[in-house]
């Protein structure tokens, strides 16, 4: 078998690993590119193998930086089908749909400076249309159920609780007369994502190639995310402020409302009787989607959501703005307000509006909840920025930031190293999907690690379109 990286190596974003065995041609995943201008130009560079050769597409979960490339592919000419659990299946039609809007959004904004400028126009990396039209390939399988694609190559989906519908891939291949078991972890959760079943162990493999987003750091204030969430909240509508929570409008948003929610549910206490009386917006149309998917397959969540005894995603204080016109009136309310908008790393959407209008205030708290990538606002912000450009305006940042780690959706370094050891028989681990630092702190964690495994384990850290030969 060989293994291409072709996306996520070296970087966070833009997975796609090209498979090629037995006569067939496999990508695991075809995600979109993002953050600083260099990696998002790698979304236009020509795909390094005939399209029309690729028989399938395995698609470990929904998020653009593993779908976003998709409707690329099938408008180049791939007509396989794309293999994926029903949820990810939902899930991945509206953020493709959002996500082609968005391209032709940002091309028109674009070509509009072309034209003053004399330029030549350039077309949208895909279409709204051209997303919709991938739909018909999309294959909904079952966890647990093994496919075989043929008889020397089989794979199974794994829960890996990350996102709804998010999967770690459990492939069986033959190399000869002997079988070998190739492992991709996907992205995985921490185990403490309320509406996610824990990522579920692989018992052996050969190979595994595994995550590493956060493997350089560990997740601080777990067990009290909750309680300094609430804090936060508190603190700044009893000043008065708004509080801006960008948010990924899949899975981040609903897991927040589902804590408050919950909050509500077991506390009765000043905090929460305040905060019942502050009103929350959810500003994102692509988060009001999604969270109607989620109420759709309850069956697939948590125990403490199939256990909850009120619908998970209502409150009496929860309002949904369904029009522009009602985002834009937020901006001209003064009163404390909560707003959960859309995109978790401020690169677009109805978030940047928000920004723009409330950073510079002195009473405004900007909560971070999600990983973001280098180069991205929300990045930027993070790392001490005094004054950004948004819309462009230039905005001073007088607003106060938090950066609540316990709410990430990635396992840390200690969680990937704990999923990774209970798997016996590993000759060898290629780390990806993280940044330089992450992956060779990782990598030398598990090396110095007394009980990593076996001592003849090679680890390596693949770069961008190096091919692997096993």
């Amino acid at each position: 078998m060989k293994i291409q990286f072709l996306g996520a190596a070296g970087q966070v974003t833009g997975s796609m690993t090209l498979l090629q065995h037995d006569g067939l041609n496999i990508l695991v995943d075809s995600g979109q590119f993002q953050g600083v201008p260099t990696e998002e130009a790698l979304n236009t560079s020509p795909f390094p193998f005939k399209v029309s050769e690729i028989h399938c597409i395995i698609l470990t979960h929904a998020h653009i930086d593993h779908s976003g490339r998709i409707p690329l592919l099938v408008k180049q000419g791939f007509t396989g089908k794309i293999f994926c659990t029903p949820p990810t299946s939902h899930l991945a039609e509206i953020l493709l749909k959002d996500s082609g809007k968005i391209h032709e959004t940002e091309a028109a904004w674009e070509n509009k400076k072309r034209k003053r400028a004399g330029l030549d126009p350039i077309a949208p990396l895909f279409t709204e249309e051209d997303a919709i039209l991938s739909f018909q390939y999309l294959y909904p399988l079952q966890y647990h159920v093994e496919h075989v694609l043929t008889d020397n190559f089989k794979f199974t989906f794994k829960r890996a609780g990350h996102l709804l519908g998010s999967s770690t891939l459990v492939i069986r291949f033959c190399d000869g007369a002997e079988e070998k078991v190739l492992v991709f972890s996907g992205d995985l959760g921490n185990g403490t994502n309320l509406l996610e079943q824990p990522p579920e162990t692989v018992e052996m493999a050969d190979i595994v190639i595994m995550e590493s987003t956060y493997g350089n750091r560990v997740h601080e204030n777990i067990e009290t995310r909750t309680d300094r969430l609430v804090d936060i909240l508190v603190e700044a509508t009893l000043r008065e402020g708004t509080v801006l929570i960008p948010s990924f409008a899949v899975g981040r948003t609903q897991e927040i409302i589902f804590e408050l929610n919950r909050y509500f549910e077991t506390h009765d206490n000043p905090q929460s009787r305040h905060l019942k009386g502050i009103p929350i917006y959810i500003d994102s149309p692509l988060a009001l989607e999604a969270t109607k998917i989620y109420e759709q397959h309850i069956p697939y969540m948590g125990d403490a959501v199939l256990q909850f005894p009120r619908p998970p995603f209502k409150m009496p204080n929860l309002h949904l703005v369904t029009s522009a016109e009602g985002s834009i009136a937020l901006n001209r309310d003064a009163s404390p307000k909560i707003i959960i908008s859309a995109s978790g790393m401020c690169e677009a959407g109805r978030i940047t509006h928000h920004l723009k209008h409330h950073l510079w205030r002195q009473n405004t708290h900007v909560l971070f909840i999600g990983y973001q990538a280098e180069g991205t606002l929300g990045r930027r912000l993070l790392d001490g920025e005094k004054t950004v450009t948004i819309l462009d305006s230039e905005v001073k940042v007088n607003a106060r930031l938090h950066d609540l780690q316990g709410f990430s959706g990635h396992a840390d370094e200690t969680h990937l190293i704990a999923w990774f050891k209970n798997i016996k028989g590993v000759k060898r681990l290629l780390i990806n999907h993280g940044e330089a630092a992450a992956r060779l702190q990782l990598k030398e964690a598990l090396e110095t690690s007394a009980d990593s495994g076996s001592p003849a384990l090679e680890i390596h850290l693949p770069d961008l379109g190096e091919t692997y030969e096993i």
